[in-house]
């Protein structure tokens, strides 16, 4: 718990502090789901989690569960809202187009503008979900854009989430990754092009370190040592991370298949607080805080535009962690 508390520590402090104007540094936000308890910890109301939200001045948060009440709390805020579909309502919403309405008249209509919500994702991580949703992903975007643009909110981009290593077919290099399955991935990609969103992605380096090729615990946390960096040597290009040579990854994968422009959200990284690797997680986020807020980008160009941290939740709570 001590660390989790220090990781959300680190987050406010330096996103609290203001950024240059003139930077290209992302915005940092965090992810939250309203847990059903916590042991030792009282669980803040929505109005108590915005207010502490507002005054560390965290710009953005995922709700991950689109909690009603906690989209209402964030009214007149200011704070960017990125909710979440949940994966079971995804073969419905692809079939039932009124349905996808009443979830945008319950879920939208009534908060909009005042909460300032900016994407919708509808699901998460389709491919691994049982049984397999991904078919339904592209008619149930489709549709909940449909609900938006017929309900004349236009400002709301709509996508899907997916995680990084369920869709491409290597790690490294990143100018050889390819997505699995490119025939399912091209209509999502064209929709996401015309209706001007972003592509998201969940992006956890302890993963990729876990279990893909030999690396140094270093490349996973940002660190300068000469041994922690690969080299792409079709580009040419020097990687001194996980987290770059996913996001590379992924801008190449939708360059060969002619979307090279897209926009690129992390929905989701973080590093765990409890387990094996526990002992790198307070490195993990100083280093990723340290990097984003340079805004150097990766290699191949100035991205992601938007992070956002898993840490961000509960733990909230403790008012002795979170005082600055």
């Amino acid at each position: 718990m001590q660390s989790v508390a220090f990781s959300l520590l680190l987050l406010i402090s330096i996103t609290a502090t203001a950024i240059p104007p003139t930077t290209s540094a992302p915005t940092i936000g965090g992810a939250y789901s309203s847990p059903g308890s916590v042991s030792g910890s009282v669980l803040l109301s929505p109005n108590r989690f915005a207010e502490k939200i507002v005054s560390r001045k965290i710009p953005a948060v995922r709700l991950l569960d689109s909690d009603r009440a906690m989209i209402r709390a964030f009214a007149n805020t200011n704070v960017s809202l990125f909710l979440s579909v949940p994966i079971h309502l995804v073969p419905r919403l692809a079939s039932d187009r009124l349905f996808a309405k009443r979830w945008v008249k319950r879920h939208v209509l009534p908060f909009y503008p005042l909460s300032k919500i900016s994407t919708i994702s509808v699901g998460y991580d389709a491919a691994s979900h049982s049984p397999d949703v991904s078919p339904f992903l592209l008619g149930a975007m489709q549709n909940v854009h449909r609900s938006l643009t017929d309900l004349r909110i236009f400002q709301i981009s709509v996508s899907t989430t997916f995680s990084f290593l369920n869709i491409v077919t290597t790690i490294f290099p990143p100018s050889a990754v390819r997505f699995k399955q490119e025939e399912s991935m091209r209509p999502i990609l064209r929709f996401i092009e015309r209706t001007n969103s972003s592509f998201l992605i969940n992006l956890y380096p302890v993963d990729i370190y876990r279990c893909c090729f030999p690396i140094t615990v270093g490349f996973a946390l940002f660190s300068d040592c000469p041994l922690s960096y690969h080299t792409d040597l079709a580009t040419g290009l020097d990687y001194r991370s996980i987290f770059d040579v996913v996001v590379d990854s992924v801008i190449t994968s939708m360059a060969v298949m002619g979307h090279a422009d897209l926009p690129l959200i992390v929905a989701e990284t973080g590093w765990p607080s409890s387990g094996t690797h526990a002992r790198y997680s307070d490195m993990f986020y100083k280093a990723l805080l340290t990097r984003l807020r340079s805004g150097s980008g990766t290699p191949l160009r100035k991205e992601p535009k938007e992070v956002y941290i898993l840490e961000l939740d509960h733990n909230m709570a403790s008012k002795s962690s979170f005082e600055v």
